[in-house]
């Protein structure tokens, strides 16, 4: 390689080297687009070239391009078991507060008892949102692996199974109203998506 070829510039330079900067910037073409496009009069490439309209990532192959859902499965247990811990903690604090002052008790034995009704009722109420969403995220995962896809059927599976394990000790009966109230709950989750789904796409092609 010679020092002739290093020393020529990447893009060539105008033909009128009596021509203003400015002129000679704006007139440049980029190579690859062929129309005119801004040049830097100090620097030797396109600066277009380094803008990045978005940010780009790199998926392995086969990979799909939106979190599964045993990705999901930890943020899902954890948020039911916080929301399980807020919403019993409430509760746990309106009885308290009842019963305290039904009792007429206040100073330390109040404290005591508020303190008692916080975590028994919010421990309880986060236990449980736990273990369900712990087995509505195994039955998701197994259902996905055998069937290959993920979908709202999945959702659905999930949920209904879930009511039915959840409610399998306390009698058939009991263990159907499970069942069921998970398939109702899953279908109204389902069908909520699908209808906030259709509005965006609408509102898309309105503007």
């Amino acid at each position: 390689m010679t020092d002739d070829f290093l020393n020529k510039p990447l893009i060539s330079p105008p033909q009128d080297f009596d021509e203003p900067k400015s002129n000679r910037s704006a007139s440049l073409s980029s190579p690859l687009t062929g129309f005119s496009a801004p040049i830097s009069p100090y620097l030797n490439y396109d600066p277009r070239f380094l803008q990045q309209v978005q940010p780009e990532f790199i998926f392995p192959e086969g990979a799909t391009k939106q979190r599964g859902r045993f990705e999901l499965a930890f943020s899902q247990i954890g948020t039911s078991v916080m929301a399980g811990a807020g919403v019993g903690g409430m509760a746990g604090f309106y009885n308290g507060l009842k019963t305290t002052t039904a009792l007429k008790q206040s100073g330390k034995l109040w404290r005591t008892q508020m303190l008692n009704h916080v975590m028994k009722q919010g421990s309880g109420t986060a236990n449980t949102l736990g273990t369900l969403a712990v087995m509505y995220s195994a039955f998701g995962v197994l259902l996905q692996n055998i069937r290959g896809e993920d979908d709202d059927l999945n959702t659905i599976l999930a949920g209904t199974a879930t009511g039915f394990l959840y409610k399998s000790t306390a009698g058939l009966k009991k263990c159907a109203l499970g069942g069921a109230l998970g398939l109702g709950i899953t279908s109204l989750y389902c069908l909520f998506q699908m209808t906030r789904s259709g509005s965006s796409d609408s509102s898309m092609k309105f503007f």
